[in-house]
């Protein structure tokens, strides 16, 4: 959760006065209908404001009170039936997202020590939490209601959650958010959403959804959308029943709840079976791609290089004929200095957007133009790191058909270098990872390679790339 979205709700929760009185509500039986009286029922904005309150007052954590009989309502949108979510409810406030200004779409997790919920909270039922008793936080970068004195939450135990989490007679129609990713923010977390225009990344449409070997408690698949070229990874618990199954190969909508991976690193969206998955169109929007493998050999010539020690810091990027291209937004690629535990090497490159305000921002760093057609062996070497690409996305590109003029970056024909290896989300992002040797001498002509930045100023998209030490290196 992030700290507008808190201060936010803080305002909201200010503003919301609850008469506790001085009686409870009863237990009903499960299944049986239930009133909660107006001045013991609060909304998920107000919930959102214990925890904003006790962050402004430097806390980590909110109790309700034992003493204080209040209640939400809210709907079942997560299901454990295919192994996917475990020990956790998600419930979201609302059935769609209608009146969002009056009263905005939010969700929470509830921590539960108990296996096989959807037996008893199946995905669209309604159900009342009494939090008499019960502490808010944030548990994986999400907002999480369990129990517990501290940060470190503890699970509602099996004894007590069928009077917590009350259990009613009505089974909703849930009608996910449509968005596209760019729209999604941290208001969006906990609740279910519908992307449309959605693949898998070419590249790993071999793989299964979580029954690789790399697979270590959860599967993480590359979600890209066709109409921003931004992307979302796919988070699939190693327990999941449909684990072992392909991935889908065609393109369309996918359903699932928006949420933070285990160590709130990044996005991601948690499907709650494979029919949430729709993906029926054959026509993928894949860009071209380029594969001359990696080389075995780094040549002793030298074509271009580049480690932006000659730059500026906090300036875009200039001379030694890089073109910085910004297509849309405000930011450029610029040279910078960081130390600690992200840090650069010396002077690196880096591209964000972070604080930009911009809806979208694309950016272009372009070498000067290569002739490979004056020697051998020609190969393309270079490092990535990160801070937390946060949904952001870096490609690295070539072209034979860019004249070098600005205007006609986006009409050239460019295609990815699929063997080039570029830092992912699931990479620690204080290390600084080799692209590989990638061989480029099956290529002739001139050509100009490019490494393009696509994100935005939402914090769900603002990430940070850095690029340093690139060269292009040939057989004498």
């Amino acid at each position: 959760m992030k700290t507008k979205i808190i201060i936010m709700l803080l305002l909201v929760f200010l503003s919301s006065c609850i008469d506790d009185g001085d009686y409870g509500i009863p237990i009903p039986e499960e299944g049986q209908n239930i009133d909660i009286p107006a001045n013991k029922l609060i909304t998920f904005k107000a919930l959102y404001g214990r925890y904003a309150q006790a962050v402004a007052n430097d806390k980590l954590i909110a109790i309700i009170g034992e003493d204080e009989d209040l209640y939400i309502e809210g709907y079942v949108v997560s299901s454990d039936q295919a192994g996917n979510f475990f020990e956790e409810l998600i419930i979201q406030n609302k059935v769609d997202d209608s009146n969002p200004d009056e009263d905005p779409r939010l969700g929470i997790r509830l921590d539960i020590n108990v296996g096989s919920l959807s037996d008893t909270y199946e995905f669209g039922r309604k159900v009342y939490v009494k939090l008499s008793g019960l502490t808010i936080s944030e548990s994986n970068g999400v907002l999480t209601v369990a129990k517990g004195e501290d940060q470190n939450l503890e699970q509602i135990q099996e004894f007590e959650y069928r009077k917590i989490v009350i259990r009613t007679s009505e089974v909703a129609v849930i009608t996910p958010k449509i968005a596209s990713l760019i729209e999604l923010t941290d208001a969006d977390e906990n609740t279910l959403i519908q992307l449309n225009n959605m693949q898998i990344k070419k590249s790993e449409l071999p793989l299964t959804y979580a029954g690789e070997g790399i697979d270590e408690f959860d599967g993480f698949r590359t979600l890209e959308s066709c109409d921003l070229g931004l992307s979302i990874l796919m988070q699939t618990s190693t327990f999941a029943d449909f684990k072992s199954i392909q991935v889908p190969q065609k393109k369309g909508f996918i359903t699932g709840v928006f949420s933070r991976d285990f160590g709130d690193d990044f996005n991601v969206l948690v499907i709650n079976s494979i029919i949430d998955v729709q993906f029926t169109d054959e026509n993928r929007c894949d860009p071209l791609q380029f594969s001359c493998g990696l080389a075995d050999v780094v040549g002793t010539g030298n074509l271009f290089y580049e480690n932006f020690q000659s730059q500026v810091n906090n300036r875009l990027v200039t001379g030694n004929g890089w073109t910085n291209y910004i297509e849309v937004g405000s930011e450029g690629w610029e040279a910078y200095v960081a130390t600690g535990t992200n840090a650069s090497l010396d002077r690196s490159a880096r591209m964000q957007s972070a604080s930009s305000g911009d809806v979208s921002n694309i950016a272009w760093l372009i070498t000067p133009a290569i002739n490979l057609d004056v020697q051998n062996g020609e190969t393309l070497r270079f490092k990535t790191s990160s801070s937390f690409a946060d949904s952001s996305d870096m490609q690295v590109l070539y072209s034979a058909d860019w004249d070098g003029s600005e205007a006609n970056v986006t009409n050239a024909n460019w295609n990815i270098l699929s063997d080039a290896y570029i830092i992912k989300d699931t990479d620690y992002f204080g290390s600084w990872f080799n692209s590989g040797n990638v061989d480029l001498s099956c290529l002739t002509g001139t050509i100009h390679i490019a490494f393009k930045y696509i994100g935005s100023g939402n914090p769900t998209f603002d990430g940070t790339y850095e690029l340093d030490e690139v060269s292009i290196d040939y057989v004498p």
